[in-house]
């Protein structure tokens, strides 16, 4: 399944990368610094121990081309310049502490931690190929970081990747934020000639880096979506609707023969702001909801706090 789910995004990957190219290097995430790695002349840097508070979990990077140009961000602007200054001087890779501890006192990080930070001039370009393969198929990945990090490898996850069901406004609201933000997004609507009243749409692939969400309001259509979603593992299954229709759902769901707590695992109502009551509000509270999960999932999260 994963192969053909990897061959399936591909081309809403390459939208994702357009869109970020669009709104600016500086706001590329990890997979984009790891992406340009690959490429010769390109150094990498690694946030390889953390100290105290950060605001960028542990394993963050950034590239730095040959022209000095950065794709990622790992604070404020001033350490990325200084990330850029370490790449051109080249030599031999180094860690570098700054803010608490470090012997560069006239260089701060504003949440007053500390950071090791693994400068390579020369990273194993393959050993980033092989992760970036492995990411864009969906699989997770791990990149072997040399002597002397601390840090024995980095960890990576697929990108977030959203399927949605539903109608209306809604429906358009959340693709449209969704596509904004760089977030893989495939839409089904009531209009999709794939996709029919009480048939299960057994065709469509999830994967556990996967959110589904239904965005109805005629709920009868969510039954059969939901008895696929509920086979898949999908690390969130979100729907619409309020307390009766929640009621009903759940009841529906349990008499044809799913227990209760694969029931539980559809989140209702769906978003931060448990009641948004306009489109671009409803795509809003929900995509922070689905953000927020998804990153809890990474397993560097939690690591360095």
């Amino acid at each position: 399944m994963t192969q053909h789910l990897g061959a399936r995004v591909s081309d809403l990957q390459k939208t994702r990368r357009t869109t970020l190219s669009m709104m600016g290097a500086s706001l590329a995430g990890d997979h984009a610094a790891l992406r340009a790695a690959c490429q010769p002349g390109v150094g990498l840097c690694t946030i390889t121990h953390i100290e105290g508070s950060f605001s960028r979990r542990l394993g963050a990077q950034l590239a730095v081309h040959p022209g000095g140009d950065i794709v990622g961000s790992l604070a404020d602007g001033c350490l990325e310049q200084e990330m850029a200054r370490e790449i051109r001087k080249g030599g031999e890779r180094r860690i570098i502490r700054y803010g608490a501890g470090s012997p560069k006192i006239d260089f701060r990080l504003p949440c007053g931690g500390g950071l090791d930070i693994l400068i390579d001039p020369h990273p194993d370009r393959t050993a980033c190929q092989n992760v970036i393969d492995g990411l864009d198929a969906r699989r997770e990945a791990r990149l072997p970081l040399p002597a002397p990090s601390p840090l024995a490898q980095r960890r990576y996850v697929p990108e977030l990747r959203l399927v949605v069901f539903g109608e209306g406004p809604e429906l358009a609201a959340m693709a449209q934020v969704a596509a904004a933000c760089g977030i893989a997004v495939e839409t089904h609507d009531r209009e999709d000639s794939a996709l029919s009243l009480g048939k299960i749409p057994d065709y469509l692939l999830a994967d556990r880096w996967t959110a589904i969400i239904l965005l109805f309001h005629d709920h009868e259509w969510e039954r059969a979506i939901l008895q696929w979603a509920l086979t898949t593992p999908a690390f969130l299954i979100g729907a619409q609707g309020g307390a009766p229709a929640r009621a009903a759902r759940e009841a529906e769901l349990v008499s044809i023969g799913f227990a209760p707590e694969q029931v539980a695992r559809v989140v209702s109502p769906i978003g931060t702001v448990k009641h948004s009551r306009e489109p671009i509000g409803l795509a809003l509270s929900a995509l922070a909801d689905i953000s927020g999960a998804y990153e809890l999932r990474h397993p560097h999260h939690h690591a360095g706090r």
